[in-house]
């Protein structure tokens, strides 16, 4: 597509409007011009096919004088043009308005925080502003007083921490994680335990030294419990050895395949502190399991779980993804209540994205269209309140189907801390392991970021290097 842009230089806002809307549009032939008035004003024109539309977008008050905060209501005038162009091209109103961020919660505590956390109003100027559909503005604004909550437990020097093991018991078509199938690189995981227990030691020694606090500890991947019983049970002795966990409000670690859970296992996260775990099906339908390349059962999932609950006292989390291939909107329903019916504290509802890295996107499986996504995740809205559970927190993803959204519920008290202080950004993340992404978030909200290799056999070799970035990152800019 043509892009031309007259009074500013927004291009990207421009591509990533188009991309969300129009995404086969934009791919093809077409042309948009973006205009711009320092009066306060925009206009899209968008052509193809024989057919144009206009998108007009005004500010409601005169634009502000600083310059960060001029750009900032520049940017969102100009997607809103686009976007009003895009719908008025498409004839189709997408769920999130012309809100194209991965974190909309954001945008709705700002508000929050600024009329005196009135949901009521919160949910109006979602609609108004940007579009939002009422069923999203809603949410938006329950996951931002989640946040809010969250807020009032941090101090300026408090840190979430991530424990990253990127091994699974075999690939997931839908993933684009880093993650290695244990059938491949069995060889690895040893040295990579060895070598993330390198990093764990510095990681503390550099906590201590910048006088931080842990509030939450959480173990991901891949599936942390990939490892075997004695590796999980070194790792979380070597974690509390070596830091100040005394302030730590929660720990998570992920048992998303429930055929790599054991009693030995379970055994271990408890003796070690572990207070919330993930069992995650994604769906109750084994012929949609096999689709996805899960090789384990239905029944594993009720096994793992029973296990779980006569092993450990602690708060389990089930996700479900809504249009995997091979599914159907009664089928996930099922899915639904049966998950429900196990009674966990936590419910995530993914919504299924095509990720360039996920072993979908060259099989000859579909995950569903839009509309059909819709209607599970309305199913979604309807039962997990009536079994008790209310949003805490969300997140959106390029290429979702039907532009979803992925949400996190939980019964009252039992929100997971570190869900909200990571998606949300409340606070500095410490990443351990190979693609850990740390941030250090700095007053005024700019994030300083250094990465950690993505493949284990990199991880290993570059540990010592990765200690030093962070140590730069902490002790550097104020």
């Amino acid at each position: 597509m043509e892009i031309n842009l007259t009074g500013h230089d927004c291009r990207y806002a421009v591509e990533q409007a188009m991309l969300s809307f129009l995404p086969e549009l934009f791919a093809g032939e077409g042309k948009l011009e973006s205009r711009f008035s320092e009066e306060g004003s925009a206009e899209a024109l968008l052509t193809a096919g024989g057919r144009t539309t206009i998108g007009c977008a005004e500010a409601s008050a005169p634009l502000p004088e600083e310059p960060l905060l001029r750009e900032r209501e520049k940017q969102k005038l100009v997607k809103l043009s686009v976007y009003r162009a895009a719908t008025a091209f498409s004839g189709v109103q997408p769920p999130w308005g012309s809100l194209t961020g991965v974190r909309p919660g954001k945008l709705a505590a700002r508000r929050l925080r600024e009329n005196g956390r009135n949901r009521a109003d919160a949910i109006r100027w979602l609609e108004s502003e940007y579009d939002v559909t009422p069923k999203r503005a809603e949410l938006c604004a329950d996951a931002a007083l989640a946040g809010l909550r969250v807020t009032e437990q941090l101090a300026e020097k408090d840190i979430i921490l991530y424990v990253g093991i990127p091994f699974c018991p075999t690939r997931c078509a839908y993933c684009s994680f880093v993650s290695h199938s244990v059938e491949k690189s069995l060889k690895l995981v040893e040295p990579y335990v060895e070598a993330l227990q390198r990093e764990i030691r510095g990681a503390a020694a550099l906590c201590r030294d910048a006088g931080l606090r842990v509030r939450a500890v959480y173990w991901g991947g891949g599936t942390p419990t990939t490892l075997s019983a004695e590796q999980l049970r070194s790792t979380i002795g070597c974690l509390s050895e070596a830091f100040d966990f005394s302030a730590n409000l929660e720990y998570t670690v992920e048992a998303g395949r429930p055929d790599t859970i054991t009693k030995e296992k379970l055994l271990a996260l408890r003796d070690g502190g572990v207070t919330r775990i993930s069992i995650n099906p994604q769906t109750m339908q084994d012929r949609v399991l096999q689709a996805i390349g899960r090789r384990h059962t239905v029944q594993q999932i009720y096994d793992g779980y029973a296990l779980a609950r006569d092993t450990m006292d602690t708060q389990i989390n089930m996700d479900l993804i809504a249009g995997l291939p091979e599914d159907s909107r009664a089928d996930f329903r099922r899915s639904l209540e049966a998950v429900l019916a196990l009674d966990p504290e936590n419910v995530t509802v993914h919504t299924l994205t095509k990720k360039r890295g996920a072993d979908l996107n060259s099989m000859e499986l579909e995950g569903l269209d839009g509309d059909t996504v819709g209607g599970m995740l309305d199913d979604s809205f309807l039962l997990l309140p009536q079994a008790g559970h209310r949003p805490y927190y969300l997140y959106r993803q390029k290429f979702s189907a039907g532009g979803y959204e992925n949400v996190g519920w939980a019964k009252p008290d039992t929100d997971c801390f570190y869900n909200v202080a990571m998606m949300e950004e409340l606070c500095t993340v410490l990443s351990l392991g190979a693609g850990g992404a740390t941030k250090r978030m700095l007053p005024g909200g700019k994030i300083l970021r250094c990465f950690n290799k993505k493949y284990p056999y990199e991880y290993i070799a570059a540990v010592d290097a990765s200690l030093e970035e962070k140590r730069a990152l902490f002790f550097g800019e104020k």
